[in-house]
């Protein structure tokens, strides 16, 4: 990897802030973005909000009121469109695995997002998403509340945020962590643990797991 890339990589990193579960606020490419707010503590004003599925924890009404604008677009699987329509943003898009399109010069897709072990808690017939992002020539893969699934050979990124945890999402430590390698990331960041599932011995692991592989990039949360 040229020393450009490698800048263009770290200065997306950096501008990711965690607030605890998927919840992340990237700014970058001059824009406000959101994925799976939740636990919100101040009022902002949203470019753009993807959210992976309809789980209070991705799915927060409260705490999408704190953050819609009158120029925000929000994209969002089928399931609750109608329901996102009525928080005033100016459009809402409804999306599900395979869907590609441009924002203000950002590629977005919807990929798969789904249980294959625990499929009660995340069903692959639900057709909810993770998202694949090109914020100005950086890769970003949001993966939502999976485990490591086939799809993720596809799916070639330069940054990975994914779950840790294994009662809801992945299935043990050691499957996160190859599924990082599944996608080619060259830095991984983990959410969804500490609060409802994963714990930070898990984090440990994770890291000592992708060593001299991937860089391992802990958020704080905010």
């Amino acid at each position: 990897m040229d020393t450009h890339a490698k800048k263009n990589i770290e200065a997306v990193a950096e501008s990711i802030q965690w607030f605890g579960q998927a919840a992340i606020k990237i700014m970058n490419c001059g824009k406000v973005i959101y994925i799976d707010p939740y636990q919100i503590k101040e009022t902002d004003k949203a470019d753009l909000i993807l959210i992976t599925h309809s789980h209070f924890d991705h799915y927060s009404p409260d705490d999408l009121k704190k953050i819609v604008a009158t120029n925000t677009w929000i994209f969002c699987p089928e399931d609750i469109a109608d329901e996102v329509k009525q928080l005033g943003a100016a459009k809402v898009i409804a999306v599900k695995p395979g869907f590609m399109d441009e924002w203000n010069g950002i590629e977005i897709h919807a990929v798969p997002m789904y249980n294959i072990n625990k499929s009660d808690k995340h069903p692959k017939s639900s057709n909810w998403v993770g998202y694949l992002l090109n914020l100005c020539n950086v890769w970003l893969y949001h993966a939502g509340d999976t485990e490591r699934i086939p799809e993720m050979k596809d799916i070639k990124t330069d940054i990975i945020l994914l779950p840790l945890g294994q009662t809801y999402t992945m299935n043990c430590v050691e499957d996160a962590a190859e599924s990082v390698l599944d996608t080619g990331a060259s830095v991984a960041i983990p959410i969804h643990y500490g609060m409802y599932e994963g714990s930070e011995s898990d984090v440990e692991k994770f890291k000592e797991l992708l060593k001299d592989k991937v860089e391992v990039i802990l958020l704080q949360k905010e």
